[in-house]
């Protein structure tokens, strides 16, 4: 994923069939949502489970940077983790060496889904040395003061900016036109250019216009919506394209 363009999405419901339809329609990319869904580890599994059988990339999103949960859900076969509230070079580094197994991390040892149930064990063990994926969210003041320290963590793949975070812990919460938010922004995407870190962000609306935007400005690793909003807004363009005809 690093320096090249992907295009994924987030997935807060956990019928199988939502990462069916949604692996099936092309992205490179899925993420589960386990901080803001009440998605459970059992579900999560299933979900990774459908999304790597549909040949897409499965990720999940922490509801924090524990390394059992980060444990739990890479043995149950996720390929990476996208981990809320990296403030520091200690919490980057933390969340790196609990995907990464000795040496170069200190992630537990066991036999799961991830390792073939046993079978494919030393495959996994080449495989999570540099294909294991690392993504750290840009979500609080304190990240955007120290990102020279956070993107320097090896291990660390990328970046996604978490905008309502961001600008409440700047006391701003929603103002993304705030001149203070804005320079905020434009220090991130500049230290990860001189970084060469990969940078993302989440596009919540499913505006094809924004997802072009962003890929104008640079962004890399891009989320394009979820699967509530995607829901929600196809459903009500439907109904309002009726009410229009009615009148």
């Amino acid at each position: 994923m690093k320096n090249k363009l992907t295009v994924g999405s987030w997935i807060t419901l956990a019928h199988p069939a939502i990462a069916e339809i949604m692996s099936n329609a092309g992205f490179d990319w899925l993420a589960v949502d386990v901080e803001h869904s009440t998605i459970t580890i059992r579900e999560a599994e299933e979900l990774i489970r459908v999304i790597s059988l549909s040949g897409v990339v499965p990720l999940v999103r922490l509801t924090s940077n524990n390394p059992e949960q980060i444990k739990r859900v890479m043995d149950a076969g996720s390929h990476g983790i996208i981990v809320p509230m990296v403030n520091s070079p200690e919490d980057a580094k933390k969340a790196v060496e609990s995907v990464k197994y000795p040496p170069k991390g200190k992630r537990g040892v066991g036999l799961a889904r991830a390792q073939g149930y046993g079978a494919k064990f030393h495959e996994y063990l080449e495989w999570q040395k540099d294909e294991s994926i690392v993504i750290v969210q840009v979500e609080h003041i304190d990240a955007v003061n120290n990102l020279e320290e956070i993107f320097s963590v090896d291990g660390v793949d990328g970046y996604i900016i978490g905008p309502y975070d961001l600008s409440g812990s700047m006391g701003i919460p929603g103002q993304f036109e705030h001149v203070d938010f804005l320079a905020a922004m434009d220090r991130v995407k500049s230290v990860a250019k001189k970084m060469n870190v990969t940078g993302g962000i989440h596009v919540i609306e499913p505006d094809p216009e924004q997802l072009k935007n962003r890929i104008k400005e640079g962004y890399q690793f891009i989320a394009y919506s979820l699967d509530i909003r995607m829901l929600d807004v196809v459903c009500r363009t439907g109904l309002n394209s009726i009410k229009e005809l009615a009148l």
